[in-house]
């Protein structure tokens, strides 16, 4: 990119902070009319909850604000690019959606999208892109080096369906030609695709392995949405009603980069709210499966114990393992023994969970992402070692 190019582009940076999600749910009406066959890889219900876009106007405005260097950018497309690969997303994917990006632009800014502008914009799509297919050829390549590896949807069998609370079942799925399965690291997610006839469509979803490695299945608990027609909820929903043991489900090769850092000994501190506990469950189990003897803390809350899924299980690891400790929240507390009344409250733990050295994971929704998140800074965390993920597109800017 010419200096003036990205003058222009940085140019834009305010009207993308009024506008941009304007002009992203432009860019994806368009695309999906002109290209309906992408309805296959794209999560159609954060369409309609606008999630998707609002999270890719966010993004195209940090690409503009830091357009003189976008290296600073690498964890974030390292997250995007994650995602892709669980989606298969490929370089000619990223023709289709420049075509319609740029169309966009000159659509929605009419009179003010310039030859020069549009130019620039041009420019930049291609930088991004060219970072983009660099990172995620990388991806795919770590993914077929590993023994049991692939890219791509491969089939597997679900072999059990075991109901962990009220709301969430845990599915156990191993792989249909019977071979090895890729390793991962605690904390990632794979991706799934169903048939939705409500929608006539394949709907991919991500969700978190909830086990330690094993080498034999992986296994994704999932939360059932009472009462949702909406296609933010329908695969779940479709897994608890109509997907039963012995059948096909094509999944994608472990990704994500919440990840447990099991380097170096040193206090853990698990936190989650509800069914954000999946991927710090698959942490928990594999520092116990490990040995590690530093402390390990882990918070939970959710609303009720008919909803509160692992309890027996950790339960039993706190027994065993004198290194592990639980905190519990119940919002609809009813005198449960050592349970705590509410949500979850970091300050009445004390100073236990604020140990020298300690690293933080924290899983749920934004809400509670951020609020314990800035518990934690308040008294003297430091931001490095706090990690989080929050569920469907990202709309946190914490770190």
């Amino acid at each position: 990119m010419t200096t003036a190019q990205k003058e222009l582009v940085k140019a834009t940076v305010p009207v993308l902070k009024e506008n941009g999600v304007l002009l992203t749910a432009h860019f994806y009406k368009r695309m999906f009319t002109h290209n309906p066959e992408l309805k296959h890889m794209f999560n159609m219900g954060n369409q309609q909850n606008q999630k998707q876009q609002t999270a890719l106007a966010m993004a195209v405005l940090a690409y503009a604000e830091h357009i003189e260097n976008p290296s600073v950018l690498l964890p974030v497309l390292d997250s995007i690019g994650q995602k892709h690969t669980s989606l298969s997303i490929r370089p000619e994917h990223y023709n289709i959606v420049g075509h319609h990006l740029l169309n966009s632009i000159a659509e929605v800014l009419g009179n003010a999208a310039t030859p020069e502008l549009l130019n620039a914009w041009k420019a930049a799509y291609l930088q991004l892109a060219e970072l983009m297919i660099g990172q995620e050829s990388k991806l795919y390549h770590q993914q077929v080096s590993k023994t049991g590896g692939w890219t791509g949807w491969r089939p597997f069998v679900l072999k059990q369906k075991v109901e962990e609370s009220a709301e969430i079942t845990s599915f156990y799925l191993y792989p249909s030609d019977n071979g090895p399965i890729a390793p991962f690291t605690p904390g990632q997610y794979i991706s799934v695709r169903l048939f939705l006839p409500e929608l006539n469509l394949l709907q991919p979803r991500q969700y978190s392995l909830s086990a330690a490695p094993n080498g034999k299945y992986y296994r994704i608990s999932v939360k059932r949405e009472i009462g949702s027609v909406h296609p933010d909820g329908m695969i779940s929903n479709r897994l608890h009603d109509h997907v039963k043991e012995g059948d096909i489900i094509e999944a994608s090769a472990p990704a994500g980069n919440f990840v447990l850092n099991a380097a170096g000994h040193h206090p853990v501190v698990l936190i989650s709210g509800g069914v954000g506990q999946t991927p710090l469950i698959s942490m928990l189990e594999s520092l116990i499966h490990t040995g590690n003897t530093q402390s390990v803390t882990w918070i939970h809350g959710c609303r009720n114990q008919q909803v509160h899924a692992f309890q027996q299980q950790v339960a039993a690891w706190t027994q065993k393992h004198s290194h592990v400790k639980q905190h519990l929240f119940y919002n609809q507390h009813n005198n449960e023994a050592n349970i705590n009344a509410g949500v979850v409250e970091l300050d009445v733990l004390g100073a236990d969970i604020l140990e020298e050295n300690t690293q933080y994971y924290i899983c749920g929704p934004a809400g509670f992402i951020n609020k314990h998140y800035q518990y934690l800074t308040a008294r003297g965390i430091q931001k490095e070692a706090i990690f989080f993920e929050e569920f469907g597109p990202a709309s946190l800017q914490l770190n």
